[in-house]
C-alpha cells in the first residue's frame, strides 16, 4: 500500500508531536559531551547509581559489591599464579621435574580461576535480583508522589510533559543506572587488577595499553551520541506511529474503524511513519558502524603496538619468556576490562541524563502534593462558597467569577446553566479537588485551607458523568467508594438496588464477582447506561454527609434516571446534595436553585421563585417542558 501525498492528510498530530520538547531536553548536553566533561560527571552518576541501589535492597547491593570485588582480586591472583606456572615451565631442567614444579602454582590457578566463576555467578544472582527491586521501587516512588498531587498540576500541560518524560524512561533508565554502575565497579575492580599484574611485569606495558584502547572508546561515545541524537529527532513520528497502531488494535476503537471504513487510511498513514523511522534507524546504523570502525581500526593497530613493544621488550632481555607469557594474558584481559569500562562509562552517562530527570521530576512533583494538617475536619453541617475566583493553570481567564452559595446539611441545592457555565467548577471546589484562586471555601464557617484535602474528601461522595470504567469485579468497583470501611455484601448489594443496578449486576456472567473488562479472560463489558448505574452505586455505597452529582444520569435510560433522583430526594434529609443537571424537571424540588452562566451566579432561589422572576431558569425550563407538549408552545 502507497502512502498518501503529504498535502493529502491533514497533520495537526504530527505538529502537536513535533512541539513537544521534552525528548529534546538533553539533545544539547549530548551535543556538547566530550569524553572528558563524561569522566568529569561520573563520581555523581556513580553515587546516584549506587544510592537507588542501596534505597532498594542493602543485602543485595552489598552482596554484588563484595563478590565482585573479590572476583577481581581472585582474577589478580590467577595471573600471579599463571607467571609462576610458566616460570616453572620455561625453567632449566628435566620436563618431568619442571611440570612437578609448577604443579602448586597450577593449583591456585584452578582455585582462581573457580573461585572467580563461583562469585561472579553469585554476583550476578545478586545483581539480577536487584534490579527489579530498583524498578519496582523507582516506579513506586514516581506513583506515590505523583497520586498525591494536587489534582489542579493535572491541568498544567509542563506538569503532564514532566510525568511522561519520567515515567516513559526515567524509571527505566534508573535500573539501566544501577546495572551500569554496579557493571562499572566490576570493570574497574577487574582492570585494577590487571593493571597491578602489569606494572609488576613490566611498568610501560599499562600505559600503552590504555593509550590503544583511546580510539575505540572515541567509537563508543560518538556511536552512542549518534543513537541519542536520532532518538530525539524521530521520537515524534515513533510516538504518533504507537498511538496509530493502538488505534487499529485497540478494542474500544474497532468498531468506528469498521463503521467509516479508516483501515486503509490508517495503514497508509502508519506505512508512511514506519518508512520515516526506517530511514532514520539506517542512518543510525551507518553512523555508528562508521565510528566504531574508525575507533576498532586505530585501537587494533594500538593493540598491536602494545605487542610489538612487548616483541622488543622480550628480544632486548628486558622481559623474561615466562613473564612475557603472563602479560599476553594479562593484555588479554586487561583490553577487555578496557572495553566494559567504555561500555559502562557511556552507558551509566547516557542513562545518567534521564535517571537525573527522574529524580528531579520526582522531586517537583512531591512540592505540588496536597496539603497536610494535624487539624481534624469533623462532619460539616454547613459549606459555603464566600466570594470565589477559580482559574485553571494556562487559563486565558478565570472559570468563576465571585462565586458565592451555601449548603446545608438536609438541603438540597442545584446548579444549573449552559454548558462552560462553571456548574462543574463549583463541584470541584465543594468536593475539595480544587482549591479557589481568590475567596474561601468554608467547611462549617472555618477555610479548608486549614485542613487536609483527603480528610475532608473522607466526608464527600461524588456521582458524575465522568466517571472511571474500573478494570475490577462489579463488587469491587462498588466496595472502592469506601475502601476502609470493612466490606458486606448486603451493604454492597443495597447501594446497588438504590443504583438501579441490582439486577443487572446479577444477570452477568458471575454476577457480582464478573470482572468488568473484555480485554481480560472472562470478562464483560457494560453499557455506557450501566457504568453510570455502577458509578451511582459506588458513590451511594460511600455514605458521605456531602454528596455531589454532576449530571448523574446522563446516560440512563429514563425508568433507571426516575428511580435515581427519587432515591436522591428519599435519602436528602440525612445529608446535603449538590446535583448538576441540564434536566430541569430533576431540579424542582430542590431547595435552592443556582443559574451560572460564563461562571457567574446569574439568578437563585427554588423553582417558584425563578419561574415567577421569567428569567434565564424560566425560559430554559419552558424550552424543555416544550418538548413534552403536543403542539408547539409559540402557537
Amino acid at each position: 500500500m502507497e502512502p498518501p501525498d503529504d498535502d493529502a492528510v491533514p497533520h495537526e498530530l504530527d505538529a502537536e508531536l513535533e512541539a513537544e520538547s521534552y525528548w529534546h531536553k538533553f539533545t544539547q548536553d549530548l551535543v556538547d559531551t566530550r569524553f572528558r566533561s563524561v569522566l568529569w560527571r561520573l563520581p555523581a552518576l556513580v553515587r546516584m547509581a549506587f544510592g537507588l541501589a542501596w534505597s532498594a535492597s542493602r543485602l543485595d547491593t552489598a552482596a554484588t559489591v563484595v563478590l565482585q570485588v573479590t572476583a577481581g582480586l581472585l582474577t589478580a591472583l590467577g595471573l600471579l599464579a599463571t607467571r609462576g606456572v610458566l616460570e616453572s615451565l620455561f625453567a632449566a631442567g628435566p620436563t618431568p621435574d619442571r611440570v612437578r614444579a609448577a604443579i602448586p602454582a597450577l593449583a591456585w590457578v584452578t582455585l582462581a580461576t573457580a573461585g572467580r566463576a563461583a562469585l561472579t555467578t553469585a554476583a550476578g544472582w545478586a545483581q539480577a535480583r536487584l534490579s527489579p527491586r530498583v524498578r519496582v521501587a523507582a516506579e513506586l516512588e514516581l506513583l506515590k508522589v505523583t497520586s498525591r498531587v494536587e489534582l489542579a498540576a493535572f491541568d498544567d500541560d509542563a506538569y503532564a510533559d514532566d510525568i511522561e518524560r519520567a515515567r516513559n524512561r526515567g524509571t527505566q533508565s534508573s535500573v539501566a543506572l544501577v546495572d551500569h554502575g554496579i557493571d562499572l565497579l566490576t570493570g574497574v575492580v577487574r582492570f585494577l587488577a590487571v593493571a597491578g599484574t602489569l606494572l609488576v611485569i613490566h611498568p610501560l606495558l599499562l600505559p600503552v595499553l590504555i593509550a590503544a584502547a583511546v580510539p575505540e572508546c572515541w567509537g563508543a561515545v560518538h556511536a552512542a551520541r549518534a543513537a541519542y541524537l536520532a532518538r530525539a529527532r524521530w521520537v515524534a513520528r515513533s510516538r504518533r506511529s504507537w498511538t496509530l497502531g493502538h488505534l487499529l488494535a485497540d478494542r474500544r476503537h474497532a468498531p468506528e474503524v469498521r463503521a467509516f471504513n479508516l483501515r486503509d487510511y490508517l495503514l497508509s498513514r502508519y506505512l508512511r511513519l514506519l518508512r520515516g523511522t526506517l530511514a532514520t534507524d539506517l542512518d543510525i546504523a551507518r553512523q555508528q558502524t562508521a565510528a566504531r570502525a574508525v575507533g576498532g581500526a586505530l585501537s587494533g593497530v594500538g593493540k598491536a603496538g602494545v605487542y610489538v613493544l612487548l616483541g622488543v621488550l622480550l628480544v632486548g632481555g628486558g622481559l623474561p619468556l615466562a613473564a612475557a607469557g603472563t602479560a599476553v594474558f594479562a593484555l588479554q584481559a586487561g583490553a577487555g576490562a578496557l572495553t566494559q569500562l567504555i561500555f559502562h562509562i557511556n552507558g551509566l552517562y547516557e542513562d545518567g541524563l534521564y535517571a537525573r530527570d527522574y529524580a528531579q521530576v520526582r522531586e517537583a512533583t512531591a512540592g505540588r502534593a496536597e496539603r497536610s494538617s494535624t487539624l481534624t475536619a469533623p462532619p460539616p453541617a454547613e459549606l459555603r462558597l464566600e466570594s470565589v475566583t477559580l482559574t485553571y493553570p494556562g487559563a486565558d481567564g478565570p472559570a468563576l467569577t465571585d462565586v458565592s452559595l451555601v449548603v446545608r446539611t438536609g438541603e438540597t441545592i442545584a446548579l444549573v446553566g449552559a454548558n462552560g457555565g462553571g456548574k462543574s467548577s463549583i463541584s470541584k471546589l465543594l468536593g475539595c479537588t480544587y482549591a479557589p484562586s481568590t475567596g474561601r471555601v468554608l467547611w462549617d464557617g472555618v477555610d479548608i485551607a486549614g485542613y487536609a484535602p483527603d480528610q475532608l474528601r473522607s466526608h464527600i461522595s461524588v456521582v458524575t458523568q465522568d466517571f472511571a470504567h474500573w478494570p475490577f469485579t462489579a463488587r469491587e468497583d462498588i466496595r472502592i467508594g469506601a475502601e476502609h470501611r470493612p466490606a458486606t455484601n448486603a451493604g454492597i448489594e443495597a447501594a446497588a438496588r438504590a443504583a438501579e443496578a441490582h439486577t443487572m449486576i446479577t444477570e452477568l456472567a458471575r454476577g457480582y464477582d464478573t470482572l468488568l473488562d473484555k480485554n481480560f479472560k472472562g470478562g464483560q463489558e457494560l453499557s455506557q447506561g450501566q457504568w453510570q448505574r455502577l458509578a451511582a452505586a459506588r458513590g451511594f455505597y460511600r455514605d458521605a454527609p456531602v454528596l455531589i452529582c454532576d449530571e448523574p444520569s446522563a446516560a440512563l435510560d429514563p425508568r433507571a434516571e426516575f428511580a435515581l433522583f427519587q432515591q436522591l430526594r428519599t435519602g436528602a434529609a440525612g445529608r446535603m446534595t449538590v446535583l448538576i443537571t441540564h434536566r430541569l424537571a430533576n431540579v424542582r424540588h430542590a431547595d435552592r436553585i443556582y443559574v451560572l452562566d460564563h461562571g457567574r451566579v446569574l439568578e437563585s432561589g427554588d423553582h417558584e421563585e425563578l419561574m415567577a422572576f421569567d428569567g434565564v431558569y424560566a425560559e430554559l425550563f419552558t424550552l424543555q417542558a416544550a418538548g413534552y407538549l403536543t403542539e408547539d408552545p409559540a402557537h
